[in-house]
């Protein structure tokens, strides 16, 4: 507020008031509202030896006392006033928990020192942070991304075109981002990777026509569509440390060797533990972890075992029982593996490995609920093998005997549909391998159950993988050339990135999910001049507030108020 001195030139007399200065939100043209009249000059001085100086002061005390917190702000609305048409009033707020994140990473400082000298007219970090937050907040498609860009209280004086023309600068740089992060997540997080976690799962493109990139392959949603393999490396916190893109026809067993060859290669890591499942199991990935110098905690089929290996496996001598429900023993055991050689021919090796075993009763009630759907599938599909296909059949098929498909069309074949009968053997065989589990580790020196403790941390990758399906909707779908692609997982990396650290500041104790939501509902409404009014509030706020130091609670804030918390976020 300030004291406005208004001269008429007609009357030759000065007319003081108390005005507000403010920006009109619409037109962008400074304006005021006054706050006070307080007469004319001539008269006031009847009454004040000096009324400038005595309301100057007024003033100061008034804004002394808006800055202490303390004031009432009041507004008045008419009631005929219209809300001005193609206006966002609406502003998110949540963001700046990403926001302080992000900077802290110092990805703008990436981003801003690798456009300086190029060419590009476009803001890469302006459209990498609307890209990210979005990605979290509000996913969606970039074109829908870009008509919610003024939903942040940040310059997005950028076109679509600006967004695709961005892309292709993501995807040249893909690969030092990642190293970025990782060393910034050293520096500041102290991240271990004495143990690194690899899994792999797949994405699908609703497109007629495959390219270098999108292959039919075997599909982890059972679709018929063209796919992207995707490999992702994270550490003990689960924070992840980098990613890769594979062909859709490239198998999950074989992405382990490039990926682990780059990580150690650029990441530096030294000697690590990898943590896989079973479909990392083979020869190759075991010998080229081994050569590495490196260690491996592997599960292992046990149905796909030979019968010596079930036979140890059943045998209930050796076991210690750990609770009721539990119990698990181990050995010291070569193994023979085949090796491919760089001729492509194969070779046996032997491992020496420590193999260890573990029945859990809830593992066990587990399977026997998921097969319990896959056997009363089974029976229909026989009963009625015409309402089904190679495709619907999935997961019932291996307890019908005699079930044959038409290599092209996928149909169950005629002469099969007569003949099919339900396998009682297999169901048998599976029931009494139920709730039993193998691990094999290179590392025999550790417990049995540190070994366990060490795999069960692989569940965290998997619920990485959900959350980009979910959370950040990460397929795809209106993108096509590669480098396009590269740069919107590029995107999706980053933004699990910021939300698993967030996580990891809080301990745990809100998930991703829970975290989004009350991140997206931290906003706000523009109500007159530059003030907005918050209407939400909650206790996931109150503690990434504290953590953080950014204040979620306050009612009403300035612009201004709002500009300065956004400003020292960004200062990392």
């Amino acid at each position: 507020m300030n004291l406005r001195k208004a001269f008429n030139t007609k009357t030759g007399r000065t007319y003081l008031s108390i005005v507000h200065s403010y920006r009109d939100k619409v037109t962008k043209k400074p304006k005021a509202k006054t706050i006070e009249s307080l007469g004319y000059l001539d008269v006031l001085e009847k009454q004040y030896d000096d009324p400038i100086a005595f309301f100057e002061e007024k003033v100061r005390q008034m804004n002394q006392q808006q800055e202490s917190d303390k004031s009432a702000i009041t507004f008045r609305i008419r009631s005929d006033e219209r809300v001005p048409m193609d206006t966002t009033h609406r502003k998110n707020f949540g963001y700046a928990a990403l926001s302080k994140i992000y900077h802290e990473l110092g990805i703008h400082t990436f981003l801003i020192n690798r456009q300086r000298h190029t060419q590009h007219q476009f803001d890469a970090n302006q459209i990498m942070k609307l890209l990210v937050f979005s990605r979290l907040l509000y996913p969606a498609s970039k074109k829908k991304t870009h008509e919610n860009k003024d939903t942040y209280f940040e310059n997005t004086h950028f076109t679509l075109d600006d967004i695709y023309r961005c892309l292709s600068f993501f995807s040249k740089h893909k690969d030092a981002i990642q190293l970025w992060l990782h060393e910034r997540i050293q520096q500041q997080y102290d991240r271990n990777t004495s143990l690194v976690y690899y899994d792999v799962t797949n994405y699908y493109f609703e497109i007629d026509e495959a390219d270098a990139l999108r292959k039919k392959g075997v599909s982890k949603e059972h679709r018929p569509d063209p796919i992207v393999q995707m490999g992702l490396f994270m550490d003990t916190d689960g924070i992840p440390i980098t990613y890769g893109l594979y062909p859709g026809n490239m198998l999950d067993k074989q992405t382990l060797i490039p990926m682990l060859w780059e990580i150690q290669k650029k990441f530096s890591l030294g000697r690590t533990i990898v943590v896989a499942d079973k479909g990392m199991t083979t020869g190759d990935n075991i010998w080229y972890i081994l050569s590495a110098k490196n260690g491996y905690v592997l599960s292992y089929s046990i149905r796909g075992a030979d019968q010596k290996f079930k036979d140890y496996v059943l045998d209930p001598s050796g076991y210690s029982a750990i609770g009721e429900d539990f119990r698990i023993k181990s050995r010291l055991c070569p193994r023979v593996i085949q090796v491919t050689t760089t001729t492509g021919k194969k070779m046996k090796k032997s491992v020496d490995e420590k193999q260890v075993i573990f029945f859990s009763e809830k593992y066990a009630a587990k399977a026997r609920e998921e097969r319990a759907q896959a056997v009363e599938k089974a029976r229909s599909l026989i009963r009625h093998p015409a309402a089904y296909n190679k495709a619907t059949s999935y997961g019932a098929a291996k307890y019908v005997k005699n079930l044959t498909f038409d290599a092209k069309t996928g149909e169950i074949l005629e002469d099969a549909k007569l003949s099919l009968q339900f396998d009682e053997e297999k169901l048998r065989q599976e029931e009494a391998l139920d709730g039993y589990y193998a691990i094999i580790t290179s590392e025999y020196k550790e417990s049995d159950m540190r070994i366990v403790e060490i795999y069960r941390g692989l569940w965290k990758i998997e619920e990485s993988f959900k959350v980009t399906k979910s959370d950040l909707e990460s397929r795809p779908v209106y993108l096509s050339t590669q480098e396009h692609i590269e740069a919107h997982f590029l995107t999706c990396f980053v933004t699990l990135v910021l939300a698993r650290l967030l996580e990891r500041r809080l301990n745990g104790k809100y998930s991703i999910t829970t975290l989004a939501e009350s991140l997206r509902k931290a906003s706000c409404s523009h109500i007159q001049e530059n003030y907005y009014l918050f209407d939400y509030y909650d206790e996931v706020l109150a503690d990434v507030g504290r953590e953080l130091g950014i204040d979620f609670g306050k009612k009403c804030m300035s612009l201004g108020e709002i500009k300065k918390i956004l400003g020292a976020v960004k200062k990392g």
